[in-house]
C-alpha cells in the first residue's frame, strides 16, 4: 500500500510536461469547489509520486503485504521475502512460484496472503496481470475488472495501483477512508459522505480526480495534525 502522506514524498526532479499537467490539475480543481481551492492555496502543487520502474506484479504483491499491517512490519515482511532470492532486485513469478509456502510463511506472510501472492504470481505468469506496456492499452476500469478476480486483490488495491504505479489521472478512490474524511473536513460537514455521493460530486474533477485524491488525502492529514495539538 503507498504511503500517501506528505511526509514521505522526496525530494523529486519534475519535468516541464509533468508541471504543465500538475498546473492543469491545480486550476482545474481550484474552479471546481472554494473549499477545495483554499486547501490547494495551503497544501500547493500536487506531488503524486508515480513508481513508473515497478511492474503491476511486483505493485500487487507489495500491496497484499501491507494489507492490515503497519508499514514497517509489512516491509519487514517484504525484507526477508526478498532475502530468500539473493540477486534479484524481486523475484519473478516463476521464482515466487517456486518457494515453499512454508518458507514465506516463515516470512511473516499468512496462509490467505500466500495464496493471494500466488494467485497473482500465476497471473502474472499467464497474462492477467499485465506488464506495464500491455496495461497502458487498458482503461482504468478494464484494469479494475481484471485485477479484482484476482485472489485478495480488491478495487481500492488496484485504484493506489492506477494511480502510484501506472500515473493514471482520473482515479477517485471514494471507498478510501481518509478521502472521504478529507472531505468531510474541508467542507465542515458533520459526517463522511456516503462512497456513491462523493463519486457524483466528484464528477466535477474529471479529468483530475487523482490529484484530487491526493489534496484530500492531505486534508485528512491536517485534521490529524489539529487532533494531534488538541486544536
Amino acid at each position: 500500500m503507498p504511503d500517501v502522506s506528505t511526509d514521505a514524498v522526496p525530494h523529486e526532479t519534475v519535468a516541464p510536461a509533468q508541471r504543465a499537467g500538475r498546473d492543469a490539475a491545480r486550476r482545474h480543481l481550484c474552479g471546481c469547489d472554494p473549499a477545495l481551492a483554499a486547501l490547494i492555496g495551503r497544501v500547493g502543487p500536487c506531488r503524486i509520486v508515480v513508481e513508473r520502474r515497478r511492474e503491476p506484479y511486483e505493485a500487487l504483491v507489495r500491496a497484499i503485504a501491507h494489507q492490515q499491517l503497519h508499514g514497517r512490519a509489512a516491509e519487514a515482511i517484504l525484507g526477508r521475502m526478498l532475502a530468500l532470492h539473493p540477486g534479484e532486485a524481486f523475484p519473478a513469478p516463476e521464482r515466487l512460484l517456486a518457494t515453499d509456502p512454508a518458507m514465506l510463511r516463515g516470512c511473516g506472510f499468512s496462509g490467505a496472503k500466500i495464496a493471494a501472492i500466488r494467485d497473482i504470481a500465476l497471473g502474472a505468469q499467464g497474462g492477467a496481470v499485465p506488464t506495464r506496456r500491455a496495461a497502458a492499452r487498458l482503461s482504468d476500469e478494464a484494469l479494475v475488472e481484471r485485477l479484482t478476480a484476482l485472489r485478495g486483490v480488491g478495487r481500492w488495491t488496484v485504484e493506489m495501483l492506477l494511480i502510484f504505479t501506472l500515473g493514471r489521472p482520473d482515479v477517485l478512490p471514494v471507498d478510501d477512508f481518509a478521502v472521504r474524511e478529507g472531505w468531510r473536513r474541508i467542507q465542515g460537514l458533520a459526517a463522511q459522505p456516503k462512497p456513491r455521493e462523493l463519486g457524483r460530486l466528484g464528477l466535477a474533477f474529471a479529468p483530475h480526480r487523482s490529484a484530487a485524491a491526493w489534496y484530500l488525502w492531505r486534508a485528512a492529514d491536517e485534521g490529524k495534525r489539529v487532533a494531534g495539538s488538541g486544536g
